[in-house]
């Protein structure tokens, strides 16, 4: 893409969200090592996350080639060291988790936000299934966004937003949490903490289990 066009992408909530997870990241994640963020978008958490982060490595993804090239606009806007090229993983490929592309070392933990109510529950799937093939014993998947508590929304805000998701595309929708934490612990992690957000989302916190 020419230099004279900027294509860096803006998502609102960013601005909103991106402090209140960092405090969870800073208290969940490894003291080091690399993080996949799954699902980058736009690429505006993974400049804000990185330099508060190191020593640990902020390794971004998508599978949109116009949000990979807003994430690599970004990098060169805010540039950090532990801040890498983001690569075109998709989480509904069977096989996503073995890409080449992936670092020779260790992957300590993996971010999602805002995700899996965006896409068709074998997103879910997939991102669980390639999670417990990728992280060690002991490695964190941290996922954010609003969910379903008891078959119910937890806000009306939030019914609405689903409802709207579901006009868009009908596999799309905000998730019960009971059913996403039972692919979890299929996939042998533990559910090690919620975390009510504001905004009425939440931090579901998983640990790879031994």
């Amino acid at each position: 893409m020419p230099d004279s066009i900027d294509a860096r992408q803006y998502a609102p909530a960013t601005l909103r969200n991106r402090e209140p997870i960092l405090q969870v990241l800073l208290q969940v994640l490894p003291p080091q090592g690399t993080v996949l963020e799954i699902a980058s978008g736009t690429g505006e958490h993974a400049v804000f996350f990185a330099p508060h982060l190191h020593p640990r490595q902020w390794l971004p993804s998508d599978p949109n080639p116009v949000a990979r090239q807003s994430i690599v606009a970004w990098q060169k806007y805010c540039p950090s060291d532990n801040l890498h090229s983001p690569l075109a993983l998709d989480v509904q490929n069977l096989d996503w988790s073995s890409d080449r592309h992936l670092p020779n070392q260790a992957i300590q933990a993996i971010v999602n936000i805002n995700m899996i109510h965006i896409a068709a529950w074998s997103a879910c799937l997939g991102l669980m299934s390639g999670a417990r093939k990728i992280l060690p014993a002991g490695g964190i998947l941290y996922l954010y966004g609003p969910f379903k508590q008891g078959g119910n929304h937890t806000a009306d805000s939030n019914a609405d937003f689903d409802a709207s998701l579901r006009s868009q595309n009908p596999e799309w929708g905000v998730r019960d949490l009971e059913a996403v934490v039972s692919v979890a612990e299929a996939e042998n992690f533990s559910l090690l903490k919620i975390q009510p957000m504001p905004a009425n989302n939440l931090s579901v916190i998983f640990q790879a289990s031994t």
